[in-house]
């Protein structure tokens, strides 16, 4: 099972463990350590560890956040909004108001007040992406767990995409980042896949 370190009051294992009963719920699996677990509940653990990783220190809110940044997502599948950039853009953004109306929601439960509530939900929806340091922050853990798990099952599963198109993906992707991230993601380009790693350079180059 994956380590999951932070969270100090009561009231954040309680929120924490709903967010973790409500994603342990999704019918779709994920191979952690040789153990199948909830997709989306490992996800949220895969962001709570490199949280730690990247801001030891965070604070509760900041917990929550991560741990919902995926809240229920198999509720609302891409299937749902067709094909294309557009379409996908759209689903990204009805994904991230219904985490962050779910989060809010077992928060308030757990004795969260309404301040806030409000403010776990706007650094899930990113509306202030590069000027709040905690939706940055959001947007750095979840790019390192993307690089980490799931990049190279995502490349598998488009051979269809050309090099260009690879490359942008990864440029975005990097753009996105701080330099403290870009710091983790280059420690941990080493574990890559060689072609994964090639491509890396060459984004980066």
């Amino acid at each position: 099972m994956i380590e999951v370190p932070l969270a100090k009051s009561v009231r954040l294992e309680r929120a924490l463990s709903a967010i973790d009963q409500a994603n342990q719920q999704d019918p779709n699996f994920e191979v952690v350590n040789g153990q199948s677990i909830a997709r989306e509940y490992a996800y949220s653990l895969h962001m709570t560890r490199w949280l730690a990783a990247l801001e030891p220190n965070a604070d509760e809110l900041m917990q929550i956040a991560c741990r919902a940044q995926h809240l229920e997502r198999w509720t609302m599948p891409r299937s749902d909004y067709g094909e294309g950039r557009k379409a996908y853009y759209q689903w990204r953004q009805a994904c991230g108001v219904m985490h962050g109306r779910r989060a809010a929601e077992l928060m308030a439960s757990c004795g969260y007040s309404q301040s806030e509530c409000e403010r776990v939900e706007q650094i899930i929806t990113k509306r202030k992406l590069r000027e709040d340091a905690n939706t940055q922050l959001l947007e750095d853990v979840a790019c390192m767990v993307f690089l980490e798990r799931y990049f190279a099952q995502f490349f598998e599963d488009n051979p269809d995409y050309d090099q260009e198109k690879w490359l942008r993906i990864v440029r975005r992707t990097w753009e996105k980042m701080t330099p403290r991230a870009h710091q983790a993601a280059l420690q941990l380009a080493n574990e890559m896949p060689a072609h994964l790693l090639a491509l890396l350079r060459e984004a980066l180059d």
